[in-house]
């Protein structure tokens, strides 16, 4: 028996070693009986991305739900992340489940939960399920007929894809964009959003727009040492304007300039905020993980907006999301939401506003990052994430707590904060971070400077200060 445990965004596991039939069979018996202690009539959406096995496992979940006789909307073929919460919403359902590791690497899958307003399910909620995964299975999935299922009304097959290029359509003037003369590209990674892209702009460069679960072996994280072919393509060729990335399952961002740059996500999110208040003239809170760049304070003190940073982790996001008026919510690590959506992660619709953006002002992207550049000043972030024994993790976030680290080289800290790890600000522009990671013996190493030799050298002497 594995014990089962749900992490920052849903179970993941290896693939036949731990993400097996039977303990997907475990988890949904015990989602079903959350389901089923919360709501009345529940009913739940069903998907799952590109991953292998993705069909079996879905099909695995869907026969537990019907067995407890919960209604099932179950995805036709392979959806993204932001397909599943989307059809939460339209289809009135208790509760969404995506099988998908995000963008873990090939022999991993997973299971995310979705709440009925189309985000991820509360962390309470999430415990509540996890308190509740047996030891065993006690349903005997060859005695359940999807096909008489169907018949009785318990399972519906819904197509998620063109519900979710219906509600795209609605949302955006594709026409503008497509006759903006911009030339855009897109990176699937091989992942769900490669065919809903090709879909709606077939025209474009698209890259890795084929079905494929071992990925060519590499993680789909849409950062840049994952990403050289794509950046080297758009280098290349010499006639792309921007290229769109998004991960395993669609719900993350990478993005890059015309000169085959990256764009990392603190710059989206302050592009996002500079567009939506300067030029569609709404304003609301902003909310951040404690890993974003400070330089949102200014953005936001700019604009007279509210900032909420909290813990890393989009559920927290999320939960802000559905409970005030948030404008933008966004993390570090690509998951970025913004008002008018569903509270969650979306990679093709943060794309679509961006090329929204380039084709409204006729102007770059590399432009457009410059007017937010003359708000908040210039900056750069590194992070690294370093793979040491337990035991020096442990030592090392041990130090952090009792205040050892007052200096790194010649940065002296002015103060620290601990909300999710150790945030140590060098001055109120500048700043490093310490967090470990719960799961792995990995710590993660930020930084933010003026300038990327500023932030590559604070990052070496916070190691040669840790590992003296």
């Amino acid at each position: 028996m594995t014990k089962i445990k749900f992490g920052t965004d849903g179970w993941r596991a290896i693939i036949a070693k731990d993400f097996t039939v039977e303990n997907v069979a475990r988890v949904t018996e015990a989602t079903s009986i959350w389901l089923k202690k919360n709501f009345e009539k529940p009913s739940v959406v069903v998907g799952h991305d590109c991953r292998f096995a993705g069909e079996l496992f879905a099909e695995t979940a869907t026969k537990i739900f019907i067995a407890n006789g919960i209604k099932v909307y179950l995805a036709k073929d392979f959806v993204s992340t932001p397909m599943v919460s989307l059809g939460t919403v339209k289809y009135g359902a208790s509760l969404g489940i995506i099988l998908t590791a995000s963008h873990n690497p090939p022999s991993y899958n997973g299971y995310k939960l979705k709440g009925s307003y189309g985000g991820p399910l509360g962390p309470e909620q999430v415990q509540e399920v996890e308190d509740m995964i047996a030891d065993k299975s006690t349903i005997n999935l060859d005695s359940i007929d999807l096909k008489v299922a169907e018949q009785n009304g318990l399972l519906q097959i819904v197509p998620l894809e063109d519900m979710y290029v219906k509600h795209v359509e609605e949302n955006f003037d594709l026409a503008l964009i497509k006759k903006s003369g911009i030339r855009f590209a897109y990176d699937s990674m091989y992942g769900a959003g490669q065919r809903v892209m090709f879909r709606l702009f077939p025209e474009i460069v698209h890259l890795h727009n084929e079905y494929n679960p071992s990925f060519y072996g590499q993680a789909p994280e849409p950062i840049h040492k994952n990403l050289t072919e794509f950046s080297n393509l758009i280098k290349t060729r010499g006639d792309i304007d921007c290229g769109l990335v998004t991960d395993g399952d669609a719900d993350r961002i990478g993005l890059y300039d015309g000169k085959g740059n990256f764009v990392d996500s603190h710059h989206i999110i302050l592009l996002l905020v500079h567009y939506m208040v300067k030029y569609k003239h709404k304003k609301a809170k902003v909310c951040t993980a404690f890993s974003t760049t400070v330089k949102l304070k200014n953005m936001c003190d700019h604009y007279g907006l509210p900032l909420d940073v909290v813990k890393i982790g989009f559920k927290y996001i999320c939960g802000i999301m559905i409970t005030e008026d948030v404008l933008v919510g966004g993390e570090e690590s690509g998951g970025i939401a913004i008002k008018g959506h569903i509270p969650e992660r979306d990679g093709i619709w943060m794309g679509l506003v961006l090329w929204e953006f380039m084709a409204k002002t006729g102007k770059s992207l590399t432009e457009l990052i410059e007017e937010v550049y003359a708000i908040t000043g210039t900056f750069w972030f590194e992070r690294n994430d370093l793979t040491i024994a337990e035991e020096l993790k442990l030592k090392i976030m041990d130090n952090c707590k009792k205040g050892v680290y007052t200096q790194f080289g010649k940065y002296k800290v002015e103060r620290v904060d601990d909300l999710d790890g150790y945030k140590f600000f060098i001055d109120d522009n500048t700043w490093t971070m310490l967090r470990a990671s719960g799961t792995e013996p990995v710590l993660r190493v930020y930084a933010e400077g003026k300038d990327k030799a500023q932030a590559f050298d604070i990052l070496e002497e916070v190691k040669k200060v840790i590992f003296a």
